[in-house]
C-alpha cells in the first residue's frame, strides 16, 4: 500500500535565515476504481482506507446501499508494466443480483483532489436519488455539543499534525462522541471513506449522525451525506449556494462558519437546540449566524 506521507527537501527561510531541512508532505497518488473489472471513475486521493473509498464511492453514486451487495474488493495486480502491484488500482465485486453502474456514471477524466464533480458525464448524473430520505430524521442537537466538534475533528487527525495539509471527515453522535473518522487530501474522498467504512460495516443508513469536515461544504459533499442518510452536515467554512439549495430540498440541517461558539444555519434549523438539553428548538428559516 502506498504512503501516507512523503519527504521532500525544501528551502526554509526564516527571519532572512535560509536553511535546507527536510519536510513532511501529505501523500497523493491517483486511484482507479473498477466495478467487475470495468473502469469507472479515477480520483487523487491520499493512500489509505482505499476500500473504504471505494464503497463510499459506489454508496454516493447509489450504486451500493448494504454490506451484502459486495462480494470482495480487491487491488488488482499488474497494475505496471512489469506486472508488479502499485495499489492504485481497486476492483469492486458486486454480489449477486446487484445491478452495475449506469455507463452514464464514468468520468471523463481524472476526479482532482479539490473537485470531486469534474468528471460527471452529464449533469443529469449529479441528483442521484436518494436512497433513505433525511427530511424526517428526528434528530435533535444541542448547539453547544455542535460547537465542540471542530476540536473534536481536530484532535483525532493524526496525520494532519505530521503535515498540515490533509482534510478531515469525522462521523459523531448526537451527543459529541466521534464514531470514525477518515483523512484525505481531497475533502470529497474522506467523506467516501467515512461512508465506506459504515457500508463495511453494516451501519447503512447513518440515521441520526452529524458529518463534520474539515473545510467548505460544496454540493457534492451534501449529496454525499444525503445518500448515507445522515441527517446533519456540519463544515468550519462555508457552504456553496448549491450545496444549501440541496440540503432544503432534502431536509438536510446544514451548518457552515462552525468556529468557536458561532455557526451559520443554512438549512433545518429547527434540528438544533439551545442552552442545553430540553431546551427549545431553532426557528426554521433565515440562517442564524
Amino acid at each position: 500500500m502506498g504512503r501516507v506521507t512523503a519527504r521532500r527537501r525544501v528551502l526554509r527561510v526564516r527571519d532572512g535565515v535560509a536553511s535546507y531541512r527536510p519536510d513532511t508532505l501529505a501523500a497523493e497518488e491517483p486511484m482507479e476504481i473498477r466495478v467487475g473489472g470495468r473502469p469507472l471513475a479515477v480520483t487523487m486521493r491520499t493512500p489509505g482506507d482505499d476500500f473504504d473509498l471505494a464503497a463510499g464511492f459506489l454508496v454516493s453514486e447509489g450504486v451500493l446501499h448494504a454490506a451484502g451487495e459486495v462480494a470482495g474488493i480487491r487491488y488488482c495486480a499488474g497494475a505496471t508494466s512489469d506486472g508488479g502491484n502499485t495499489y492504485n488500482l481497486v476492483d469492486v465485486v458486486l454480489a449477486r443480483g446487484v445491478t452495475a453502474p449506469d455507463p452514464s456514471l464514468e468520468r471523463n477524466f481524472t476526479t482532482t483532489s479539490a473537485c470531486g464533480l469534474c468528471g460527471k458525464a452529464s449533469l443529469e448524473a449529479v441528483r442521484t436519488k436518494v436512497t433513505w430520505p433525511v427530511a424526517g430524521d428526528p434528530l435533535r442537537l444541542d448547539t453547544e455539543t455542535l460547537t465542540a466538534l471542530p476540536e473534536r475533528l481536530r484532535a483525532a487527525q493524526r496525520v494532519f499534525d505530521a503535515t498540515g495539509g490533509l482534510h478531515a471527515a469525522g462521523l459523531f453522535t448526537a451527543e459529541g462522541e466521534l464514531l470514525c473518522l477518515r483523512e484525505d487530501v481531497g475533502r470529497h474522498n474522506a467523506v467516501d471513506k467515512v461512508i465506506g467504512h459504515a457500508l463495511r460495516s453494516g451501519l447503512l443508513p447513518l440515521r441520526g449522525t452529524v458529518l463534520m469536515v474539515s473545510g467548505r461544504a460544496s454540493f457534492e459533499l451534501v449529496q454525499k451525506a444525503a445518500m448515507a442518510g445522515i441527517p446533519v452536515l456540519a463544515a468550519v467554512s462555508a457552504p456553496s449556494s448549491l450545496a444549501v439549495d440541496l440540503a432544503e430540498e432534502a431536509g438536510l440541517t446544514l451548518v457552515g462558519f462552525l468556529r468557536g461558539t458561532s455557526m451559520n444555519v443554512y438549512t433545518g434549523a429547527g434540528r438544533l437546540l439551545t442552552g442545553g438539553p430540553g431546551a427549545p428548538r431553532l426557528a426554521p428559516g433565515r440562517a442564524v449566524g
